[in-house]
């Protein structure tokens, strides 16, 4: 109980606090900014925390990266831009509710469900830290490939229109995800002598011209005649909105509950959580054929997801040390800067920090409801921005997020390369959610597939050799030969109703 009290008092002290409201201004800024992710926002302010307290340090972290996951839903509403990589999966449906007049109850959906997926994230971190990161590090290089494999199909169930067309998109990322020095062999792989492509193609850049940029060419090549966005997004951010919360309060704990979990899974991170929560959302719903017209019912699921999985990461970060995504991998190096040694002694040697920690996610995830609302009322003058002025201010804001994750035009090429190319595929039918999948899961299906070959002596039934991995295995597969059964149900429905009507 001391501890507690201790721990209490740091994070409610002035300074700390203060920290808090400028790391919120801070991340909802970045995080509404397409191409500037939470991961950069984090990046971004790790040299001002060279000068704070641990406490105050951590918690602007925690808070910025909290944020930022929101506010990438608002260009991802108004613009069909995802602000983050945690709105890419729900970005389609958030924009068909603003086609509807409907943007401020979409982000009004997503901000709620945001805080109370954030708050069910910090009671699973708080609680059950120990317990959890002890399932996750018993993962091995088969469970992680099922585990990939499981996300990838995820991506193509999402996808609309046709399931081959959303297969040959997720081949398209896996193809892209290829490109570069092989892990294993050390042998370069389609970099024609390109010494840029052999450290292979970034994800940020990827994702900003597979989104953004394709955007942009829309724009022009229809002749500057876009969709109009109604003016009024809705009325009020939170009217109606107890209805559709109290509809859907399976879905709101289900997402909670999935992106917890998938957070606490080294290396899978909120969007990840967001895809797989909004395929099940979809797979598991009564109404899967309003998915993609502007169903709340996805938004729900998904805005919950991402946001408990940021502190579902945390997890293997605090006790053992190993990163649970690319944002508590730089937490890592802060934690140690700071004396806090991620270990299991670390709950030992110094407690009241990490319940500062713990108590710092609360906080953060409850300023995020009325910081959130006035980040989502003043967005509406987005809207009013003409679109001929709008377009070329975030191909600059592309650019620059481009070259900010290596300092070096070739981001910027690789973002024009893949924007031509998404903007090619959607005209021609192809979704582009999948291709996007395929890049970032691409060589976490590569490396673990040849780890586990090379552990089971290139015997594949090594793949179901342990329980959780022979689980998700099954899962995958039955997952996989879905709509192969449904194709064969539905062909003998028609063989059977030609044969009657003859």
């Amino acid at each position: 109980m001391d501890t507690l009290i201790k721990s209490f008092e740091l994070i409610v002290d002035p300074q700390t606090l203060g920290v808090m409201v400028l790391a919120a201004i801070f991340g909802l800024f970045v995080g509404a900014i397409p191409g500037l992710t939470a991961t950069m926002a984090t990046a971004l302010l790790i040299p001002f925390t060279f000068f704070m307290d641990p406490v105050p340090a951590i918690a602007a972290i925690v808070t910025t990266v909290a944020t930022a996951i929101f506010a990438g839903d608002i260009p991802g509403a108004l613009l069909r831009i995802p602000g983050t990589p945690a709105s890419a999966a729900y970005c389609d449906e958030a924009y068909a509710m603003t086609k509807k007049g409907l943007g401020e109850r979409a982000l009004g959906i997503a901000l709620v469900t945001s805080v109370i997926g954030g708050l069910t994230g910090s009671i699973v971190l708080s609680l059950s830290a120990p317990m959890l990161a002890e399932f996750a590090i018993q993962f091995s290089s088969f469970e992680y490939f099922w585990l990939a494999c499981l996300g990838l199909s995820c991506a193509v169930i999402i996808s609309t229109g046709s399931t081959l067309k959303g297969f040959v998109s997720l081949f398209i990322g896996l193809f892209i995800a290829t490109i570069g020095i092989d892990g294993t062999a050390g042998h370069p792989r389609f970099t024609f002598g390109s010494v840029e492509l052999m450290g292979g193609v970034s994800f940020i850049p990827a994702m900003i011209g597979m989104f953004a940029i394709s955007e942009v060419l829309r724009y022009v090549a229809s002749n500057r005649v876009v969709t109009q966005v109604p003016q009024r997004s809705g009325g009020s951010v939170f009217k109606g909105l107890g209805p559709i919360l109290k509809k859907y309060k399976f879905n709101i704990a289900r997402g909670s509950t999935i992106g917890a979990v998938v957070g606490i899974l080294p290396g899978a991170g909120a969007d990840i959580a967001a895809w797989i929560s909004y395929a099940i959302s979809k797979q598991r719903s009564k109404e899967p054929e309003k998915f993609g017209t502007g169903n709340p019912e996805g938004l729900v699921d998904a805005g919950a997801a991402n946001n408990a999985s940021l502190a579902g990461a945390w997890v293997p970060a605090i006790v053992f040390g190993i990163p649970g995504d690319s944002i508590t991998a730089i937490v890592i190096g802060v934690l140690y800067m700071k004396g806090m040694n991620p270990g299991p002694m670390v709950f030992i040697e110094r407690p009241e920090l990490i319940y500062s920690v713990f108590l710092a996610f609360f906080l953060a995830n409850l300023a995020l409801l009325p910081l959130g609302f006035g980040a989502i009322k003043l967005s509406r003058y987005i809207l009013r921005i003409p679109r001929q002025v709008l377009m070329p201010i975030i191909l600059v804001f592309c650019m620059v997020g481009a070259f900010a994750i290596n300092n070096s035009v070739f981001g910027i090429t690789v973002m024009l390369v893949l924007g031509v190319l998404a903007y090619l595929m959607e005209e021609n039918g192809f979704p582009v959610a999948p291709a996007i999948l395929g890049i970032v899961l691409g060589n976490m299906v590569e490396d673990n597939f040849m780890a586990s070959m090379i552990k089971a002596d290139g015997d594949p039934l090594g793949f179901f050799s342990r329980p959780i991995a022979a689980t998700l295995g099954i899962i995958t597969i039955l997952l996989w030969l879905a709509p192969l059964v449904a194709m064969l149900l539905r062909w003998r429905t028609r063989r059977m109703n030609g044969g009657a009507s003859s």
